[in-house]
């Protein structure tokens, strides 16, 4: 098997290091849209705080609080979100599969969200509660004092910045699906390797050696009988030594009469 320590580093593929440059690039225009609310937050106040001062309808001065209400959570959701996508792009560059997923997810969510807005800031209308009837302000006047008492340039920055932005995540969600993506962030799998030839194959631990049983005890030989499987004495030449004694001793030899 192949070691994991030892295994070389994926190859990141272009189409993920450039979909994190564009939710990047998301990011830092969510940034932007942020500033201009926050700096924009208190003419359209004022704004709105003029346009119902002469309005009857109930809860009609309660408009510019509640406009002033909706713009910040909206600017506290689009900066969540900004540091969200951006993490998640750096997190996407190590090849994290459940970051891929949570892209996707608050992407899509994204995606929604910037769409309908710009809708609303390329159709110019700002939803009012009630209708345009009696002594209530319509969408349309609303617009045109808004136009008048903001900077000329807040509009089509707004506008370009919108779609900056969706179009960077839309192809930025759509790099993460291709081919090259998903090898990247599938899980390496690890693969056997046949041994180098010439490489001595590791030894295999051997078992304990079994105890020996214990020696039966020599027996003192029986000192009537000669023992046995003995070599023959030194003086001994493979012959045998030919019996020596008087006539009376068996197998001597009588004496021989000599004349005198």
């Amino acid at each position: 098997m192949v070691d994991p320590q030892n295994t070389p580093t994926r190859p990141r593929p272009g189409v993920v290091t450039i979909s994190t440059y564009l939710l990047l690039l998301f990011a830092l225009c969510q940034l932007i849209s942020v500033i201009i609310s926050l700096s924009t937050i208190g003419t359209v106040r004022e704004v709105m705080e003029d346009a119902y001062r002469d309005s009857t309808v109930e809860g009609a001065q309660n408009v510019a609080d509640i406009t002033v209400v909706i713009t910040v959570v909206t600017v506290i959701f689009l900066l969540v979100m900004a540091f969200a996508t951006a993490g998640l792009g750096l997190l996407n560059l190590r090849g994290k599969n459940g970051s891929r997923i949570a892209t996707w997810i608050v992407g899509g969510i994204l995606f929604c969200c910037t769409g309908l807005n710009l809708l609303s800031g390329l159709a110019g209308n700002l939803s009012t509660p009630g209708d345009s009837s009696g002594d209530m302000p319509s969408g349309e006047e609303i617009q045109r004092r808004l136009e008048d008492a903001l900077p000329s340039w807040i509009t089509p920055v707004s506008i370009l910045l919108g779609v900056i932005s969706l179009i960077a995540l839309l192809v930025a969600l759509i790099l993460l699906a291709l081919p090259k993506a998903n090898e990247f962030f599938r899980k390496p799998t690890q693969q056997w390797e046949p041994p180098t030839p010439g490489a001595a194959y590791p030894s295999q631990p051997g078992y304990p050696s079994a105890p020996g049983y214990p020696g039966t005890p020599q027996q003192p030989a029986d000192p009537g009988y000669p023992a046995t499987g003995g070599q023959p004495p030194a003086g001994d030449q493979g012959g045998q030594t030919p019996p020596s004694g008087g006539p009376d001793q068996p197998g001597g030899q009588p004496p021989t009469d000599r004349p005198s």
